[in-house]
């Protein structure tokens, strides 16, 4: 009941739309308050008082020609012609009427009344906003009075609100309910993106789903570290992001974009993904990406789920896979968490570690056009594709072929140098020149007489 009267209360006193500042007004609604209205009258209607105090007079005086006007010395006051002058300043008028001023065509009065009312425009505005303030002040009052009990009522519609925004999700989407265990598992099957997902469909392209299975129990076969490698833009770190967005949602009590989910409790998630410096600290690309990674080596526990997205890319190769081979050993010996790390560093799919399994993302190539599938599948990826996407995103032929060549030496020979690497990309030898070009090769023009000039450009002009 105290809360119904309140809200009552609110809709009766408060405009629907006001405004962001109280020292604005304009925010009680009209007829809520007799003085508010007044001082608002007063002060948006000031003509037509005036006006309706002006007809008063000139009917009480029968001076038609009876005015108030107002300029920046007298104020507000009451003007006549000359020759009614004297009619207000004889009784019985002069009771009432105020001699101010004479001047050659009009005589200026003013009046106790008028006085009054000019001093109540003047400060209607404030007088206005004072009341507003007043009444705002109570309905405060009011309102912390109840506080606890609008507290309590906000908790509980946030989270009605929170859910049923979720259960919408779900039966539109196609959302399942995870199962959460008390144990290191994670079991998805096609499991989806729900933002990439949500932007797909409103192109009308299909989202890919792809499953994930780690777990991290001891005394299990299963891995608890998962390697991905394929291109870039085949979706690597959207696979990544998904799943620590499956566990988030499972753990908030949502329902997951998936088929089914199978979640162990987790008691942090850690991400080192994309790449940005910290140039006011003095910090560049890759020493940020260090310190990332050397907090979540620091902090993860058994029960943490760890996303790692090329790690190491910053550095010259050997030392950036030097890194990343050892962080993915210890992720796997020492912290021994749920993993999913993604890289370009081939190398790294040979390790041999009795909970680590090699995953890629599928492509196909058709000529030299890529096809990027967007499934995961098992086993490593047999490269990179890193070339296909530079001449996707619009290198110039010529760098996409010069690269191709560098690529294939590389490939053959790990420790190849710049000598051992052609020094044109399959470019055809340069013409011989012709005729004419080596005759102009054979003259010395500072030698030539004007003479001899002439009839070279005769001889040539045979020649050609």
């Amino acid at each position: 009941p105290a809360l119904t009267a309140l809200a009552a209360a609110l809709a009766e006193a408060l405009e629907d739309s006001p405004p962001l500042l109280t020292r604005d007004g304009g925010f009680i609604c009209s007829g809520y308050h007799g003085g508010l209205d007044q001082a608002r009258q007063l002060r948006d209607e000031s003509r037509r008082v005036i006006a309706g105090l002006q007809s008063d007079y000139a009917d009480a005086t029968g001076i038609k020609a009876l005015k108030i006007k107002h300029n920046g010395v007298l104020g507000y006051h009451v003007d006549v012609p000359a020759a009614h002058g004297e009619k207000l300043m004889s009784a019985p008028h002069d009771a009432q009427f105020i001699h101010r001023q004479t001047l050659a065509n009009s005589v200026r009065f003013t009046t106790r009344e008028l006085s009054e009312l000019a001093a109540e425009i003047g400060r209607a505005a404030e007088t206005a906003l004072a009341f507003e303030l007043e009444i705002f002040a109570a309905l405060r009052a009011d309102v912390l009075a109840v506080g606890d009990t609008l507290a309590a009522l906000g908790r509980a519609l946030a989270v009605f609100d929170v859910n049923a925004a979720l259960a919408e999700l779900a039966r539109a989407r196609d959302w399942t309910r995870p199962t959460m265990h008390d144990d290191a598992r994670f079991i998805i099957e096609g499991g989806r993106h729900p933002i990439v997902e949500a932007a797909r469909a409103a192109s009308a392209e299909p989202f890919i789903a792809n499953d994930c299975r780690l777990d991290a129990t001891p005394n299990t076969a299963a891995p608890r570290i998962l390697l991905l490698t394929g291109p870039n833009m085949a979706g690597k770190s959207t696979f990544l992001r998904q799943n620590a967005l499956l566990a988030i949602l499972a753990q908030m009590g949502s329902f997951v974009p998936a088929k089914r989910a199978e979640i162990g409790l987790v008691d942090r998630i850690f991400s080192r993904i994309g790449a940005a410096d910290d140039l006011a600290q003095g910090r560049s690309t890759f020493m940020v990406e260090m310190l990332e990674t050397a907090a979540i080596l620091a902090e993860a526990t058994p029960r943490s789920l760890v996303i790692l997205d090329e790690v190491g890319r910053g550095t010259a190769t050997f030392d950036g896979l030097s890194i990343a081979w050892a962080v993915v050993e210890y992720l796997h010996d020492t912290t021994q968490c749920r993993t999913l790390f993604a890289t370009h560093y081939h190398e790294l799919t040979t390790l041999n570690l009795a909970h680590l399994a090699n995953a890629n993302m599928r492509v196909a190539v058709e000529g030299d056009r890529l096809v990027f599938l967007h499934e995961v599948g098992d086993g490593a990826a047999d490269r990179s594709y890193g070339i296909h996407v530079a001449a996707r995103a619009g290198l110039p032929d010529g760098v996409t072929k010069r690269a191709r060549t560098v690529l294939a030496v590389l490939e053959e020979n790990r420790g190849a140098g710049v000598s051992d690497i052609p020094a044109t990309a399959d470019e055809p030898p340069p013409p011989e020149p012709d005729a004419l070009h080596k005759a102009f090769a054979d003259i010395d023009p500072d030698r030539l007489t004007p003479r001899e000039a002439l009839d070279l450009l005769y001889r040539l002009k045979d020649t050609s």
